[in-house]
């Protein structure tokens, strides 16, 4: 099962540091857009606060499709940040909108995962949601940028990265985490895409 975990970076300062009312209207706003942005049949398992977790199982997308995908995320993302920004300018915390928050994607794959109804909701468990969610925190040294943990690479012929990766360079790092062990992943800063719309 695929799993893909678009995640709003400063958040939590944005929270912290801007008036209620305006955060009570951007980040719904910045959340439908993500959303309403998925084109490649993505089901929502939760919205997170700050994150959504989508999840699509049977056969993968090909990379190529599914990088599209994540590039049109954070374009649409960033198209709503400065939207919103124009469209709540009567408030003294607008200019905050797209100076504190950014996105950044974790894609995960794996086996050990199981849908559970609960209510109406579907609800994803096992250790390869516990990996994503783990994802999260990783020595990264950027805000924004899209991660592909190495089981989701490891279903793909990794040539078909060299095209769709134009706009910056891939590296490579690792995480070990309690109970998990290392995770290792590769990831690309995705600020140099807003330089190539």
């Amino acid at each position: 099962m695929l799993i893909c975990i678009p995640d709003i970076s400063g958040f939590t300062q944005f929270m912290s540091e801007t008036d209620s009312d305006l955060t009570s209207k951007v980040i719904p706003a910045l959340l439908n857009k993500i959303i309403y942005s998925n084109k490649i049949g993505l089901k929502v398992s939760e919205i997170e606060g700050d994150a959504v977790l989508f999840y699509r199982s049977g056969k993968l997308p090909s990379l190529n499709i599914l990088i599209d995908q994540c590039i049109i995320f954070y374009k649409e993302f960033y198209k709503q940040l400065y939207s919103l920004k124009d469209k709540h300018s009567y408030s003294d915390d607008s200019h905050k909108i797209p100076r504190t928050l950014g996105l950044k994607i974790i894609l995960h794959y794996g086996n050990d995962i199981e849908t559970v109804q609960i209510g109406k909701h579907i609800k994803l468990m096992g250790e390869d949601v516990i990996i994503a969610h783990k994802l999260l925190k990783n020595k990264v040294p950027k805000d924004e940028y899209l991660l592909m943990s190495e089981n989701l690479l490891a279903q793909y012929n990794m040539k078909e990265l060299d095209n769709k990766t134009y706009w910056g360079n891939l590296k490579t790092g690792e995480n070990v985490y309690e109970h998990l062990g290392e995770i290792n992943y590769t990831y690309i800063d995705f600020e140099p895409l807003l330089n190539n719309k």
